[in-house]
């Protein structure tokens, strides 16, 4: 969308079939379009931890934002501020904290390259490798990203979308650096080791 009046405008449209809880401005603004116990149309079709049907396990946000441009320190600091109360709410754990590009990796790339994912996991609000993660065999590397919950898509795909959370800048086939941090976050976060199956997705809803 070209702003975030036309994102939110085409988010509470009934016909555009798309919607979602929360969408955030630049400039910090956090405003509910769907009341958090309801089910919000913004995943589409896409898996997680083995879970299809996203949209029914998991709380929507979206972001003004391109994709391709950095977050606004407003947009990013009402983001945090939003997450650790959904967290709380709904006693969702941080490794749960996820992208649309990881659910729907064939189809989505919010929100994209310029997001800081390492921040929020500073901050408790989402996952990520250990800094002393080991390389590990480029040919475990699909197998390791599965078991930490990407859905099991070509490779890929699934390398791009991994890289775009964890490595955007890297470039080229699988090497041992994406295989150790996949290796890494399989081993303390491997699906099955948790009970829960709710989730927080997040990308941009505008500009994009």
């Amino acid at each position: 969308m070209a702003s975030h009046q036309a994102a939110r405008a085409r988010l509470c449209d009934p016909t555009a079939e798309v919607s979602a809880h929360w969408l955030i401005s630049q400039q910090g603004a956090a405003e509910a379009l769907v009341p958090e116990p309801l089910r919000a149309w913004h995943a589409g079709a896409g898996a997680w931890a083995g879970l299809d049907d996203i949209n029914s396990h998991s709380i929507g946000i979206e972001l003004d934002n391109s994709g391709q441009q950095p977050f606004a320190a407003p947009q990013m600091a009402a983001l945090e501020r939003l997450l650790a109360a959904i967290m709380d709410r709904w006693t969702i754990p941080a490794h749960r904290v996820i992208a649309h590009s990881d659910m729907a990796p064939t189809r989505k790339v919010d929100p994209g390259p310029r997001f800081d994912w390492r921040r929020l996991a500073r901050a408790g609000l989402s996952v990520w490798p250990c800094d002393a993660a080991k390389p590990g065999q480029p040919q475990d590397f699909v197998a390791a990203a599965c078991r930490f919950g990407y859905p099991p898509v070509d490779a890929q795909v699934l390398l791009a979308a991994f890289r775009l959370r964890f490595r955007p800048w890297a470039h080229g086939p699988v090497d041992a650096v994406d295989a150790g941090l996949a290796a890494d976050l399989a081993r303390r976060f491997a699906v099955g080791r948790f009970a829960d199956d709710r989730f927080i997705v997040d990308g941009p809803a505008a500009q994009a």
